[in-house]
């Protein structure tokens, strides 16, 4: 009955839709939650009928945390409603929520929280506030992980760091050491999967790789080693390592470095010399062959060497290399390959092979019987062969290893004493496969010849023919005397010149015999022989039957002793026992060349004058007696000649006619007599030179070869005519071309006109009809030279007609021309006639660019300037023909002329961008007035850069920049522009040129130009520029012409970059002009700039408010101490406490405020309290007051430090209260009984302390404005009201 009313009034509000207030929602809430109405509650707050607070969430959240939330959410409970999203499970709607709200909500404690009861949300929760907000994380990962591995989540915090450390920064470092820490410490299979992803590089290496050789992650262990005795201790577990990794591992070690760790690997344990054997085949190249086998050696691992160089052998071509390895393939007992690389190999020291394999005696010498063999130490094996019993090897050698040796061997075998029988026997196993000349050789040296006796016979016998194989068997026959002659005579296969040698000391006629059989190759031989032994006749019958002009002439040479011995041998006997014409013939012959005349001419006389009937009319006796006499006697040879005829008449005249005999009138003789008249015409004209006998011989014979010889002797001789007449009796036309040319040259023309109608009927030459063309005109005869044009002919008229032309003979050439027709050359003719007009219009014929370009050069000439400007328009479209054309006209200075006549063909269709650029040059020299309206009218049509360059030449500058500008050159436009200012710049144009500019270096001259020309323009320029470049560069240039003041603008625009050479010219100019707020402004912006030093520069200035910008920028650099001493003497005291403030350093706060008391300045005191308060402790503050007096003004800041205290107090009585209401009411029971309303307990005591300080019920705040107003102002830490900044008046520094 005690609750109706209440419920009648809350039903009278809620029928009405009238929304409670806080208060009345908690009443109302309360019992309905205790009667687990859910559906009311629902209703209500869809209807909004009910006052959200926190207090109101709290009371429904037992019931249902869905309800809370949305209470939370309405009353702006940011932090229960973050509580409740953990508790429902919904964490990935925190960080959308406090974004939203804009809540720095405690997530730390959150995670702890979540982790106990949902440790994967938990995880995804972490996830999510590390990718944050815009890339910026919500919570420092290293609390993160902090609050997982308090709970001992290793799992959860590797997933997290692995999302988190996949971009692998280097300040992330700490955190990726960490993370591999405790996975190998606590899960090494994780840490090694982490590892093979090769994720992260920048942990500590040397750490975890400490961690993970005890984690028995070896490998791993020494990819993060790089300490060389960390590396060779972890080796030592390379049993537990695969080869692959260990091979690849080493090629990151230093040579030094990685030999060491090689010879440890063997020193530790033997079984570790696959490994090392693999490394050094891979690095060898890089640690040095020699240093590996150094190693192997040392450990006397020759398995080592053979393995390591075994698979380097084929590439390298170190001669060591091979020697290892034979000396360790020796040891291992590997004799096949010893062989093998013995045989094949080029490489190894033969010397050092050789004596290794010697001293190690082998039982299979093999190896060494190929390295002498190939190197040539046959004669050192057959000695280590022969004394080491090895017989059988040497067999095998000369045999079926090389028996091309086996004279080296047999040698070597004879040297040591072996018996004949082995020899024997060896020559018998090896038959034809030895060579048989240094065998016969070797043996002979040592006279031991007949032992091959056997041997050589058997070669015989099988058919050999080998020079060397009879010259043994001979030398043998002649040492035995087993009837040598005949077999020097009958054997066809010995060398003559060997054999004859041998004999000479031992018999002089087997010598010759043998010198003999050879018939030429040995005459020297042989005369020497028998020169030496006197054997003359024997010599003289060999001269006479070998018949060689050679051999006479080395016998009968004068130097020779025995001369005369052999010449009375060969006429005495040799030559009287010849039956043979020939030997006669050749004997007489070398007389003649030995020059022994007299006996010849007495033995040939009376052998063919006195009719011997075998040489009488023998032809080669004969011409042999007339050469000798033309030779020897020349006065017997007119006689011999009209005596004898069975002689080579034409061949002894050569003779005759030849030096130095010079017997003309006997050749002259010799060809009238044999009837050779060409030959007598050459006699008399070539040799007698006599043309008066040679023109009566000629009439006499009558033959037209006798008279064309004479014609052309004639002719060489100079007389034209007469040979000309000479040419025409023998009617032969063979010489035409030197004919015209002589006759030419003297101007002959009317008789060669006669001479070439002769040669016409019978040679058909375009020569001939084209001289007879000339001829004509050269003797004026055009009537007749036209009327031969006009019939048939083959002359070639072009070529007359231009030799005439060339000539001047300007009528006879127009004829041929016309006869052609040739238009061009038919102009040219016109030209040279002086009939202009006429030359115009054959010029329209041909149409020739070059005849055109004559007329108008010779028009020109002749100021014919119609003519000319016609001829011109058809060579100005040929730009190739254009410059010279202009020369033509410049030369003769015809300017206007030229200029018309190419303003006249740009109307033509072919105009060309030539004639547009040469025009326009022709302007820039003689009239530049014209020039620029011309360039922007023609700008697409011209040559801009000749056109340029012409501009430049004559030093129009205005017209270049345009040009420039065209040509999109903008570079040289600015250059231009700066280079000649006073005609072609202007500021507007110079502006737009720069913006094009590609050469970053133009600004900078350009500054500078404008610097020294137009400074007044100087920012507009900057600003057009500003974006290209270098604001510091700029800054810097200025500064150095010393008008940094000029471009302030300029500096205040490009500010905004922050850029220290731009802030510090600023600062400068600033403190230059004592404009201390702008200066202020511009250190608050822009904090790019020596700081320090431009502190330190204001401390000292006159003026105060500099002195605190310097105070201002100490406290900015964070020299707080410095900044407050400064503002303490200039008694700024409000900037010394904010200074104090900021630095948040009790120590200085509590130093200003002990100076304030010292200095008796009790309302700085107190504003310091104020301005310091979390920096100041209440003991030291209310000390200095009591002491100093001043309680009255430390009195508001005790107050407030006892507010704060007093509402810390009640907060923590609050939460006890709120705690013990929750225990009574877990200990009362549930019934579904609805309690009658009752009114709170009123409590109208005022707040302050203990729980007298608590209320529960509506007023329990106390008065409004008391209670409630303190306890809003002095809940918090700040000053309360009475200390609030305007609260109480500033004290006025």
């Amino acid at each position: 009955a005690g609750g109706a009313p209440i419920l009648t009034y809350f039903s009278t509000l809620l029928e009405q839709g009238i929304k409670l207030n806080q208060m009345e929602s908690l009443e109302l809430v309360r019992p309905v939650v205790q009667q687990g109405k859910r559906e009311l509650i629902e209703k209500w707050l869809k209807e909004d009928l009910l006052e959200c607070s926190e207090e109101l969430g709290d009371v429904v959240k037992p019931m249902d945390s869905r309800f809370a939330l949305s209470i939370f959410v309405r009353s702006h409970a940011h932090g229960k409603v973050v509580q409740c999203f953990v508790e429902l499970g919904q964490v990935d709607q925190i960080i959308a929520y406090v974004k939203k709200v804009g809540y720095q909500a405690d997530y730390t404690n959150l995670l702890k929280s979540l982790l106990l009861t949902n440790p994967e949300g938990a995880t995804n929760f972490a996830k999510s506030l590390l990718e944050g907000s815009g890339g910026v994380p919500l919570i420092d990962l290293n609390q993160v992980v902090k609050v997982f591995m308090e709970q001992n989540r290793l799992q959860e915090t590797t997933s997290i760091l692995l999302e988190a450390l996949k971009d692998n920064r280097p300040d992330q470092a700490q955190l990726q050491t960490q993370l591999l820490a405790m996975n190998l410490q606590q899960a090494p299979k994780v840490a090694e999967a982490i590892l093979q992803m090769n994720m992260l590089t920048h942990y500590d290496r040397a750490y975890i790789g400490g961690l993970c050789e005890k984690a028995g992650l070896v490998q791993y262990a020494m990819e993060n080693y790089t300490d060389p005795a960390d590396i060779k201790r972890a080796l030592m577990q390379a049993h537990n390592m695969t080869p692959e990794f260990l091979v690849q591992y080493f090629s990151r070690m230093p040579p030094e470095t990685a030999l060491e760790c090689l010879t440890d690997l063997l020193r530790h344990n033997r079984q570790n010399l696959q490994v090392v054997v693999q490394v050094a085949i891979k690095y060898h190249g890089q640690i040095g062959t020699g240093k590996l086998v150094a190693m192997f050696e040392q450990f006397g691992s020759n398995e080592g060497v053979f393995y390591f160089l075994g698979a380097i052998l084929s590439s390298s071509t170190e001669a060591e290399v091979h020697n290892k390895y034979i000396q360790a393939a020796s040891r291992c007992g590997n004799m096949q390959e010893v062989e093998r690389v013995c045989r094949e190999s080029t490489h190894y020291d033969p010397e050092t092979v050789k004596n290794f394999l010697k001293d190690a005696k082998l039982p299979d010498p093999r190896p060494l019987i190929y390295v002498c063999d190939l190197h040539g130490y046959v004669n050192e094996l057959t000695e280590y062969l022969y004394k080491n019993s090895l017989m059988k090897y040497i067999e095998v050698y000369v045999v079926k290893v090389n028996p091309n040796q086996c004279p080296t061997v047999v040698g070597a075998l004879i040297d040591l004493d072996c018996s004949e029988d082995f020899l024997k026997g060896l020559l018998q196993n090896v038959r034809a496969a030895c060579p048989i000349e240094p065998l016969v050789a070797e043996v002979e040296k040592r006279n031991r010849l007949k032992l091959l006796l056997p041997w050589l016979e058997a070669r015989v016998a099988e058919g050999n023919q080998d020079p060397f194989l009879h010259n043994g068997i001979a030398k043998i026959y002649i040492d035995t005397n087993r009837d040598p002659e005949t077999f020097l005579k009958t054997n066809q296969f010995y060398d003559s010149a060997v054999v004859g040698k041998y004999c000479e000391e031992r018999d002089p006629h087997l010598a010759y015999t043998a010198y003999k059989r050879s018939w030429g190759s040995c005459d020297k031989q042989l005369v020497e022989v028998t020169n030496k032994n006197g054997l003359f006749r024997l010599q003289a019958r060999y001269l006479v039957e070998r018949q060689s002009p050679e051999l006479w002439e080395l016998v009968l040479n004068p130097e020779n002793e025995f001369r005369r011995q052999v010449i009375d041998q060969v006429v005495g006997v040799a030559l009287p026992e010849s039956s043979n014409a020939e030997e006669v013939s050749a004997t007489v012959k070398a007389f003649i060349s030995a020059d022994l005349p007299n006996e010849l001419i007495e033995l040939l006389e009376k052998i063919v004058l006195h009719k011997s009937a075998d040489f009488g009319k023998n032809r080669n006796l004969q011409n042999l007696l007339i050469l000798t006499a033309i030779k020897a006697d020349k006065a017997r040879v007119m006689d011999y000649i009209n005596r004898l005829d069975n002689y080579d008449g034409p061949e002894i005249a050569k003779v005759a006619l030849g030096e130095p005999y010079c017997l003309y009138e006997e050749a002259f003789l010799i060809y009238k007599k044999c009837d050779l008249h060409v030959e007598a015409m050459d006699t008399l004209l070539m040799n007698l030179d006599s043309l008066e006998r040679a023109q009566e011989y000629a009439a006499r014979c009558g033959d037209n070869k006798v008279w064309y010889k004479l014609g052309k002797a004639q002719l060489e001789g100079g007389q034209i005519s007469e040979a000309i007449d000479s040419y025409l009796k023998a009617e032969d036309p063979s010489d035409f071309n030197e004919v015209i040319v002589a006759a030419s040259r003297i101007d002959l023309f009317d008789d060669l006109v006669k001479y070439l109608l002769m040669a016409r009927k019978t040679t058909k030459d375009q020569l001939i009809d084209s001289e007879l063309v000339y001829a004509y005109a050269k003797t004026n005869r055009l009537a007749d030279m036209e009327e031969f044009v006009t019939g048939t002919n083959t002359a070639n008229v072009q070529a007359i007609g231009d030799r005439l032309f060339d000539e001047g003979c300007f009528e006879a050439s127009k004829i041929l021309y016309q006869s052609i027709p040739n238009n061009s050359k038919l102009a040219s003719c016109f030209v040279q006639l002086g009939e202009y007009t006429q030359a115009v219009e054959a010029a329209k014929k041909a149409n020739n660019p070059k005849t055109w370009r004559e007329i108008n050069l010779a028009c020109v000439k002749a100021e014919q300037f119609r003519c000319a400007e016609i001829a011109g328009m058809h060579i100005i479209v040929h730009a190739d023909h254009l410059e010279d054309l202009i020369a033509t006209y410049e030369r003769g200075g015809y300017f206007e002329e030229l200029m018309g006549l190419l303003d006249s063909g740009l109307s033509s269709e072919r105009s060309h961008v030539g004639m547009y650029t040469e025009l326009a040059i022709l302007y820039t020299k003689y009239k530049p007035e014209k020039l620029m309206d011309f360039i922007r009218m023609n700008t697409s049509k011209l040559n801009l850069p000749k056109l340029i360059q012409a501009c430049e030449r004559h030093q129009h500058w205005q017209q270049a920049v345009y040009l420039y500008m065209q040509y999109d050159e903008y570079d040289a436009a600015a250059n231009t522009m700066m280079a000649h200012s006073p005609v072609a710049y202007t500021h507007d144009q110079f502006q737009m040129v720069l913006q094009k500019v590609s050469n970053l270096e133009i600004y900078y001259r350009a500054i500078q130009f404008y610097l020294d020309e137009n400074p007044m323009q100087l920012n507009a320029l900057l600003n057009t520029i500003m974006a290209k470049v270098d604001h510091a560069r700029v800054v810097q240039q200025v500064r150095k012409s010393g008008h940094l003041a000029l471009i302030l603008p300029y500096m205040k625009a490009a500010q905004q970059h922050n850029i220290a050479a731009v802030n510090e010219a600023i600062n400068e100019i600033y403190v230059e002009g004592e404009q201390f707020e702008e200066l202020r402004q511009s250190l608050e912006d822009f904090d790019n700039y020596d700081q320090i030093s431009l502190a330190q520069k204001l401390e000292k200035h006159e003026l105060g408010e500099m002195r605190r910008i310097s105070a201002l920028v100490y406290k900015k650099n964070k020299r707080y101490a410095q900044s407050i001493e400064l503002s303490k003497q200039d008694k700024m005291y409000r900037d010394a406490m904010e200074t104090a403030c900021e630095s948040g350093s009790m120590d200085l706060a509590e130093t200003l405020l002990r100076f304030f008391v010292e200095n008796d300045m009790g309302e700085c005191f107190a504003a310091c309290l104020y301005t310091c308060y979390d920096l100041i402790h209440p003991d030291v503050a209310m000390e200095l007051a009591w002491r100093k007096g001043m309680m009255d003004f430390c009195m508001p800041y005790l107050i407030q430090v006892m507010r704060e205290y007093s509402g810390r107090v009640d907060a923590l009585d609050k939460k006890t209260q709120k705690k013990e209401e929750a225990e009574e009411k877990e200990k009362s029971a549930s019934n579904d009984f609805v309690p009658d309303y009752m009114a709170p307990t009123m409590n109208n005591m005022m707040p302050g302390f203990g729980n007298l300080a608590i209320g529960n019920g509506p007023m329990g705040g106390g008065m409004p404005g008391m209670g409630g107003g303190m306890g809003g102002g002095m809940g918090g830490a700040g000053p309360s009201m009475m200390m609030q900044p305007g609260g109480m008046m500033q004290t006025p520094f």
